[in-house]
């Protein structure tokens, strides 16, 4: 799947905009319990990689939710921003932002092994437990 150039994004109230470079138009869920408790669902998000600039950054709230990573979210409105890999520099962004680009394509989902049986997506999607998203990509994290 391509990616998208020079996205724009906003939180609720516009006291935080963001441009990414280069943005994947793949949408993924994280169902892990930090991403469950921060959005109340499962978390949906798309990689913009590293070349992202903010403008109203003294809005911007971070919380260090582990050594590796941390959230970003805006302390006027409360909207989720990010989750972004420290060593990577890697900015996963809350899909909301950018609105609803048509070829946006919700395909894989993380920690399925913690989603709670209330709810289930109809898509068909590539699924990973925990267990193989951390062998997966805990190596280029620390």
């Amino acid at each position: 799947m391509d990616n998208v150039k020079n996205a724009v994004g906003s939180c609720l109230c516009q006291s935080v905009k963001v441009k990414v470079e280069e943005m994947s138009l793949q949408v993924g869920a994280c169902h892990c319990s930090m991403c469950r408790k921060w959005s109340g669902a499962p978390a949906l998000s798309v990689d913009c990689y590293s070349h992202v600039t903010f403008e109203g950054e003294s809005h911007i709230s971070v919380f260090n939710s582990s050594e590796w990573a941390e959230r970003g979210f805006c302390s006027q409105c409360g909207t989720h921003l990010f989750y972004r890999l420290k060593a990577k520099n890697q900015y996963i962004m809350s899909v909301g932002l950018f609105g609803s680009h048509p070829s946006f394509e919700f395909d894989h989902q993380i920690f399925i092994d913690d989603k709670p049986s209330y709810y289930r997506f109809a898509n068909a999607t590539k699924n990973m437990t925990g267990e193989e998203v951390f062998a997966a990509y805990a190596s280029d994290n620390t």
